[in-house]
């Protein structure tokens, strides 16, 4: 495992590999950023570094594109293997392997340093400005540029015994302040809360551009007081390094490109919004949420702001929200005592549909007597974390001669194993997301609504039908002599003749 401590670093990494392109011509930082990362998203093409942007300083950087779907052939997922510490070609299932078993190890606290490149500019009170740093507006109809989209808040209980790091949107309001979503079922409203019980505003410090492997485990629902640094320490065996913040108590990973800190404000609400959002749609209309106060502004020299475009799939809202927690996921199912073989929050889905694997001997492992109880036993063990189950608005339960990564492989199994009618069970009145636009107004307004399962498991005994894959219906034999044939049959690289057919 290669653990990269820098954003820097990691670029460095996508750049040997080809994965990355820098723009040095001057770009607008009102929508044609944006445009540039939903182009290159939606295409599957290099992340891309903006190197000037019209009307800020020089060496003031945008990243776009930082841990979507990855140009490497046969690689899809190299962005995201490559920021958790893996071999570019590690495929989804494996890279949550590591995920998984992180969250039964040791925790691994942080150590802080005296000093880090993130403060080796230190901006203070009406210094501390906003209107610094080419922060995009990204999509047309948002209504308002985006402070942060893929950064990390960094968050404390007021005694100490909590520190969280989680995403989540904040808007500029001005040079000095910013209002973003802070709902009361998510952590980051939970700690507020604890704030706003003492009477005190929560002090927070908004992170930009840390070691890639923090978004992603930014992004993890982990359960509540669990420290994410102190997990991802777990995962590569290793502490964070951290500093001191200059304004607030909090720490902050060293190498950050930018660093924001600040309170949030017990009283003061202001709108934010419309926003292009992961379902692929701008929301309609503007909310007042809480508003952040900046009291400081750190940054390295050449500073980078990594954001995401959200949209239609796939992008980071997508890839890196699918891996952490699918892997947490098939973490809480087997606590369950559930028999999975493997989760997978469909990326192409807008992460909407989740596709879970069982063994054949599902019946006897789980006690169920038919598939319809079965499959209402996992998504009932789901809703025992509404937190994480309300982005879910369907499940799929497949068998796992299903590869749940595999969209083709997927599809075969929805339609061609789970019946028209009596194949989807239906569950009213369950949490849901907002944000879905599949829900009519009245759901999105008291975020409850339905769910659906799709039972899409082949029935066991003499009835069950054979597939025909070359996995599934050759003998191993045959199947190894095939592929050395095929691999010794194989031209030359560069050998490009047309090899013509003897009579």
């Amino acid at each position: 495992m290669k653990h990269l401590t820098s954003l820097r670093d990691y670029l460095a990494t996508l750049d040997a590999l080809g994965d990355l392109r820098v723009i040095d011509r001057e770009v607008e930082a009102d929508l044609e950023i944006g445009a540039f990362a939903r182009h290159t998203t939606e295409t599957r093409g290099p992340a891309v570094l903006f190197d000037r942007v019209r009307g800020y300083r020089a060496g003031f950087r945008v990243l776009g594109g930082p841990a979507s779907l990855s140009t490497v052939p046969g690689a899809p997922y190299a962005r995201c293997a490559i920021a958790l510490g893996l071999d570019p070609a590690t495929p989804p299932l494996q890279i949550m392997d590591g995920l998984t078993a992180a969250q039964d190890a040791a925790p691994v606290p942080p150590v802080v340093l005296d000093s880090g490149p993130c403060q080796d500019n230190v901006l203070l009170g009406d210094q501390a400005d906003l209107d610094t740093f080419p922060i995009p507006l990204l999509h047309h109809g948002d209504g308002g540029s985006y402070v942060n989209t893929f950064g990390t808040f960094v968050l404390r209980s007021p005694d100490r015994s909590w520190t969280n790091w989680s995403i989540a949107r904040a808007m500029k309001i001005d040079a000095h302040r910013m209002t973003g979503l802070i709902l009361p079922v998510q952590h980051n409203g939970m700690i507020r809360e604890l704030w706003r019980e003492q009477g005190e505003p929560m002090p927070f410090a908004l992170v930009q551009g840390a070691e890639p492997a923090v978004p992603f485990i930014s992004g993890m629902a982990l359960p509540e007081h669990v420290n994410e640094a102190d997990y991802l320490g777990a995962y590569f065996g290793e502490p964070l390094q951290l500093v001191r913040c200059k304004t607030v108590d909090l720490e902050v990973p060293a190498t950050a490109e930018i660093v924001i800190e600040g309170h949030v404000s017990l009283t003061e609400m202001a709108p934010e919004g419309p926003v292009g959002e992961y379902a692929g749609y701008v929301t309609t209309a503007p909310e007042l949420r809480p508003v952040y106060h900046i009291t400081a502004i750190t940054h390295r020299n050449a500073p980078i702001l990594p954001i995401v475009c959200a949209g239609k799939p796939v992008d980071e809202d997508h890839s890196l929200v699918a891996l952490v927690n699918s892997a947490m996921w098939m973490h809480h199912l087997r606590a369950a005592g559930l028999p999975v073989t493997a989760t997978w929050l469909i990326p192409e889905s807008a992460i909407h549909i989740m596709a879970i694997t069982v063994p054949r001997d599902w019946k006897q492992r789980s006690g169920a007597t038919t598939s319809a109880a079965f499959c209402r036993a996992i998504l009932d063990a789901c809703l025992t974390y509404p937190r994480v189950a309300c982005w879910l608005s369907r499940l799929m339960i497949i068998d796992d001669d299903i590869d749940p990564t595999d969209l083709r492989d997927v599809l075969w199994a929805f339609a061609t194993r789970s019946h028209p009618t009596h194949g989807v069970i239906p569950v009213d009145d369950v949490p849901i997301l907002p944000l879905q636009v599949c829900y009519s107004a009245v759901e999105r307004s008291t975020a409850t609504g339905s769910k659906s399962i799709f039972d899409c498991l082949l029935p066991d005994g003499t009835g069950r039908p054979r597939s025909t894959a070359f996995a599934d219906n050759y003998p191993s034999e045959t199947r190894h002599r095939v592929l050395d044939t095929w691999r010794s049959s194989a031209p030359a690289p560069g050998d490009d003749r047309v090899r013509p057919v003897k009579e």
